[in-house]
């Protein structure tokens, strides 16, 4: 699933191209992802028809569109779902699903192989959908209190990566940008949130901005063709990494031979040395 810096390169590409364009006419191609709609895909046609988009937004991993009209296009990414800008003339991708032809002549194309992913009109959520609420404000965001999410982490029991996984708590980061921040932190994804200092946890966010801000530059980490900014090409960001996909292989910093080990159905990947894992009493 596309993380913060996925999810800022293609907010960043949208926003060069969207803010005052109307749609001239939405096409849904596939009823999957405009299912959260409370009408027939052709009442979602009509619906949009005639809207006319203001600057992109994201709070963490999501993504909304929003309209003049106080209104908002949600963008649920899922796995594989993507924006393109393209024109008509342009071949129409074998998975696109919703195509809207804007008053420039050129298309904003929403893709989606695997359809996990979706849109969904949220009414009066230009400034903040009611979907997206409950997602505290990341690190590149003013309103980010840090005091405030080193004292929550601090007060946990739970796995420092758990934590950094969790949205409520810290937006925007998952699996590749919590072991890479880590790495970079020299703190095990295990650690025990309450056994680190504040000086700890600080250096682990900032670790984790740093780390986004890096592959923000880079556009981005692509693995394959399903992530891929708007105009379709990839990130390299993964040209970049110190952690994540690295089992195997020599860290880095040290040349230890990186661990992975199983982690919330997924999978951690650190080094022994660099990253011992730290208890309550070390503390």
């Amino acid at each position: 699933m596309p993380e913060l810096p996925e999810v800022e390169t293609i907010r960043a590409g949208l926003d060069v191209h969207l803010p005052g364009r109307a749609i001239v006419r939405a096409q849904v191609l596939h009823p999957r992802p405009v299912r959260s709609f409370s009408g027939t895909p052709v009442q979602f046609e009509t619906t949009l028809a005639g809207r006319v988009f203001a600057s992109p937004q994201r709070r963490g991993k999501y993504l909304w569109l929003p309209f003049e009209d106080g209104d908002a296009l949600v963008a649920h990414l899922g796995m594989s779902g993507q924006f393109r800008i393209d024109t008509p003339d342009a071949e129409l991708p074998r998975h696109a699903r919703v195509v809207f032809s804007l008053d420039d002549d050129r298309q904003l194309r929403f893709i989606d192989q695997r359809m996990f992913g979706g849109l969904e009109l949220a009414s009066g959520g230009a400034v903040l959908p009611a979907s997206v609420s409950h997602i505290v404000p990341d690190m590149f965001d003013s309103e980010f209190d840090e005091a405030r999410t080193v004292e929550r982490i601090r007060g946990s029991q739970s796995a420092i990566k758990r934590l950094l996984l969790n949205q409520r708590v810290v937006s925007g980061i998952g699996n590749i940008y919590a072991d890479e921040a880590l790495w970079q932190a020299g703190v095990h994804p295990e650690t025990p949130a309450n056994s680190l200092n504040v000086g700890q946890v600080k250096a682990v966010l900032d670790a984790a901005k740093n780390v986004m801000t890096t592959a923000i530059a880079s556009g981005g980490t692509s693995f394959d063709a399903l992530y891929v900014n708007i105009n379709g090409d990839s990130g390299y960001f993964a040209l970049q990494l110190n952690a994540y996909s690295r089992a195997g292989l020599p860290c880095s910093r040290c040349g230890t031979t990186m661990q992975r080990t199983p982690f919330m159905g997924r999978s951690s990947v650190f080094c022994p040395t660099c990253q011992r894992l730290q208890s309550a009493a070390n503390s």
